[in-house]
């Protein structure tokens, strides 16, 4: 398994899904993690369940769509822990399922100050801290709807294809300063939103379009970002990696 003994790493919309599999993933690799969401609640049980089992992680609260919320949750981290090493950009939300002539302005810039602002805020305020530490690593949570359509869900479509963009010019600019940055794509993934959420039979329709058959984990997606955030990566920036049953190879 990839090691992160002693590295500091930040999990944004840590409190569920693919967020808190990457943090206990993480913090299973011998890292710090700070268990980053909107809903405090749910990235303190993320984080008791860490430190149960013998990791060391806190929980914090952040707005990824306010740049200042962000600013001071990564001056907190390096106040406490003196750096950052790894950023994981994942906090998003579905937004509203419309094509572009039926969005209204509200709708749209709702999830686009999330899903991509809030990946631009956070990727600027650590790779800030990074530079002056002599470098880090940064992975945002991009989507099988960056590099494909699919009908009525413009405001996430053009937020997610917005991420790679954001990613790959992170990666050019900042190689230099000893500074990576890579995007993952999941697929439809079988969270507990997605498994209690879904009718069985639109669940069963979406699985049936992965061509092995059957929607991700969020573990099996955190094992990318392990990964990714470690140095058996040292030589990746700028990339794109789906984990999608083959979804974008249909």
């Amino acid at each position: 398994m990839s090691d992160l003994t002693d590295r500091i790493a930040l999990v944004t919309g840590g409190g569920a899904g693919i967020g808190a599999a990457c943090s206990r993933s993480f913090a299973a690799a011998g890292a710090t993690v700070v268990v980053a969401d909107r809903d405090r609640a749910a990235a303190d049980a993320v984080t008791a369940g860490i430190l149960g089992n013998g990791g060391k992680a806190t929980a914090a609260t952040v707005d990824v769509a306010d740049s200042a919320s962000v600013n001071a949750l990564v001056d907190a981290i390096v106040a406490q822990h003196g750096r950052l090493d790894i950023g994981v950009n994942n906090a998003g939300i579905g937004g509203a399922q419309l094509g572009i002539a039926e969005l209204t302005d509200a709708e749209w810039a709702e999830t686009r100050s999330i899903n991509l602002d809030g990946v631009f805020y956070c990727m600027r305020a650590e790779i800030l801290q990074m530079k002056k530490q002599g470098g880090g690593v940064i992975v945002n949570m991009a989507s099988i709807l960056s590099v494909v359509a699919w009908p009525g869900a413009a405001p996430y479509i053009g937020a997610k294809h917005g991420v790679l963009g954001l990613t790959r010019s992170g990666a050019i600019d900042y190689a230099a300063d000893g500074i990576r940055v890579n995007a993952v794509g999941p697929g439809f993934i079988s969270t507990d939103l997605v498994k209690n959420g879904l009718p069985p039979e639109t669940y069963d329709m979406l699985a049936g379009m992965h061509p092995i058959g059957r929607m991700g984990t969020p573990e099996e997606v955190a094992k990318l970002v392990l990964f990714l955030a470690s140095d058996d990566s040292s030589n990746m920036t700028g990339g794109y990696y789906p984990v999608d049953g083959g979804y974008t190879i249909r």
